[in-house]
């Protein structure tokens, strides 16, 4: 049994348009306080002894959502790395984005270069943003630079290994999360991680992300020190296995 807190975090964000629409507003204005609560949590993370720090902001999904949504989305992102960069930066934040960004508009992949490098000698906590994120996607985009490799000649299938096929994901240095957080309710995992995941613990939970609160996150990062984690082993008599 562990007693000690996860240092690497994953969340995925959702309901925040059900948030909005139980009280009667238009779904963007719970993207809106979801944004708000993200500052929250980044900001709790160094006091929770969270170093880094995943959230699932966009999927490869989200893009069937209705175009209006979808817009208004992007100018939250847009927004939010505008008014967040110098804070970010101030309080040692490294950020890092993951996902396909040739989908998305110039002007953000511009923000997100920019961002990164501005952040990048920081050191407090990683802050990874999924954006236009799929699991699979990653998977695939993973094969196709270690194929490239094979047929440039710069690997051999020798050389294909689990770790190497990790470098090869957008995650690349990044430590695999031990923790997995969902919130609004919903039991699915949604193409969040796959392969970083495959060993993390879950917690499942009814609020609705812009209900998540820094209280919360460290109730459940308390909760994760009760867990035991053993990887495939079995626990004998007299010990662990």
């Amino acid at each position: 049994m562990t007693s000690k807190r996860p240092q690497n975090v994953a969340i995925i964000m959702d309901g925040n348009g059900r948030w909005a629409v139980r009280r009667g507003l238009p779904r963007v204005a719970g993207h809106k306080k979801g944004a708000q609560r993200v500052r929250e949590i980044v900001s709790a993370c160094p006091d929770l002894d969270v170093t880094t720090l995943t959230l699932y902001a966009f999927s490869t999904e989200n893009w069937k959502r209705p175009v209006i949504e979808v817009a208004a989305l992007m100018r939250l992102f847009r927004i939010y790395i505008r008014m967040e960069a110098a804070a970010l930066e101030q309080n040692g934040v490294r950020v890092r984005f993951i996902g396909e960004r040739s989908a998305l508009a110039p002007d953000i992949q511009a923000m997100m270069r920019g961002l990164e490098a501005r952040t990048a000698d920081n050191d407090v906590l990683t802050l990874q943003i999924a954006l236009n994120y799929g699991g699979r996607d990653e998977i695939v985009r993973a094969a196709q630079r270690i194929a490239a490799d094979v047929t440039n000649g710069d690997m051999t299938i020798e050389q294909i290994t689990q770790d190497s096929f990790a470098a090869a994901l957008d995650t690349g240095e990044i430590e695999d999360p031990e923790l997995v957080i969902r919130t609004s309710g919903e039991y699915r995992t949604s193409n969040f991680l796959p392969w970083q995941a495959a060993y993390a613990e879950y917690a499942f939970i009814p609020e609705c992300w812009p209900d998540f609160t820094a209280a919360i996150f460290g109730q459940l990062l308390d909760e994760f020190g009760t867990r035991e984690r053993r990887f495939g082993a079995v626990e004998a008599q007299g010990g662990k296995v």
